[in-house]
């Protein structure tokens, strides 16, 4: 079976595990622990090393998501996981202006090693404090870069805003090329033969309803 690799980054406290709960179907492999540090003040567990979850698309192929930790000391997974991705969601808490540094040093790093699509998506945006788009890609210097990627509103925690932010991305990924066929291709290269079919039709039902 195919597969398509989509890390779901971003800073602490972001929402990125939830994210990964949220989309998948069945059980999440999750490796969170205590929180001992600056980050219990707002949540009681942390992501150590990764999350994991997947979703059939359908009968042939796979989507994994794999969520990072938000803390710069563990950034060997954030290159563990990047390097093998076929795209990636950058996740920003829209009301914690201290943490858009720490995005802005993430997606940095993520850019030193691929060059695949990907999205930002912004949480906690009907919270008071919140940041509008405009001013985080402002703090992103992303202001006048004809290079700038799509931006998304997001709910971790509402499955139609999740499904609705990886289609986001699927497009995105459409958009610069078959990453479809790249999957096949990579599959080919360390296993037997597939065929290949001659044209990838999205499942939208399946997707959409979430079955």
């Amino acid at each position: 079976m195919d597969s398509i690799r989509i890390v779901v980054t971003g800073t602490i406290g972001a929402g990125k595990s939830t994210f990964v709960r949220t989309f998948s179907e069945g059980a999440v492999i999750e490796t969170e622990r205590t929180a001992t540090d600056a980050t219990s003040l707002f949540k009681k567990k942390t992501t150590v090393a990764l999350d994991f979850g997947l979703r059939p698309l359908n009968r042939n192929l796979d989507l994994h998501l794999y969520g990072t930790p938000g803390q710069a000391r563990f950034d060997f997974m954030w290159d563990i996981l990047i390097r093998r991705a076929h795209a990636y969601i950058l996740l920003m808490a829209a009301n914690r202006s201290s943490d858009f540094a720490s995005a802005r040093q993430i997606l940095s790093f993520m850019q030193e090693r691929v060059t695949i699509p990907m999205i930002i998506g912004l949480t906690h945006t009907d919270v008071p404090g919140a940041w509008t788009p405009e001013e985080i890609m402002m703090r992103m210097a992303y202001i006048g870069d004809p290079n700038q990627p799509p931006v998304v509103a997001v709910n971790p925690n509402n499955k139609t805003s999740v499904f609705e932010t990886v289609m986001i991305l699927m497009a995105q990924m459409l958009c610069q090329g078959s990453v479809i066929e790249g999957a096949r291709r990579e599959k080919v290269s360390q296993a037997a033969p597939l065929p290949v079919k001659n044209q990838y039709h999205w499942p939208k039902p399946q997707f959409l309803s979430g079955g």
